[in-house]
């Protein structure tokens, strides 16, 4: 008979749920720098940067609500 493998505890499967949507540092960093190219390269406040960096990566993803339209197309 066959060994099956045990399930995670919940705990262990929470807690690796929270750890998947936490944005790594290099993903941050990126992320800050984007933000500091977008404002056009001035001079600012890189930890505001590197926060809205943070906060805009852990965010969850929101779900578009816009129906995508298909488009068909004849050949004559």
């Amino acid at each position: 008979m066959p060994k099956s493998t045990p399930s995670p505890a919940p705990k262990a499967k929470k807690a690796a749920a929270k750890t998947a949507s936490k944005p790594t540092h290099e993903q941050i960093a990126h992320r800050a720098y984007e933000i500091y190219l977008e404002r056009g390269c001035t001079p600012g406040d890189s930890m505001q940067d590197w926060l809205r960096a943070e906060l805009e990566l852990s965010a969850p993803a929101k779900k578009s609500r816009a129906k995508s339209k298909k488009v068909i197309t004849f050949a004559a």
